[in-house]
């Protein structure tokens, strides 16, 4: 799948129009995406993160752009690296 539009560093947009946002600790791998960067979707579970998008420069962990990271899980995994 591909990016449908990528103009927040935190929501991205697929080519099937669902929407995602990405955990802030993913972000570096976000960099290396194009506008032609194959996507695949990986359902996780019922808590977040509930999906990954997985492409050739690592796995990035999102939840619906609708939903928001708790922000005690943000900082605990942003403080452990």
């Amino acid at each position: 799948m591909k990016i449908k539009e990528h103009g927040e560093s935190h929501i991205v947009e697929l080519e099937n129009g669902t929407r995602w946002r990405i955990f802030p600790g993913d972000f570096d791998v976000t960099l290396l995406w194009k506008p032609n960067t194959d996507l695949t979707l990986v359902k996780l579970g019922d808590t977040p993160p509930t999906h990954a998008l997985v492409s050739e420069d690592g796995p990035v962990r999102v939840i619906s752009a609708h939903a928001f990271w708790p922000e005690d899980e943000v900082e605990a995994k942003l403080s452990d690296g």
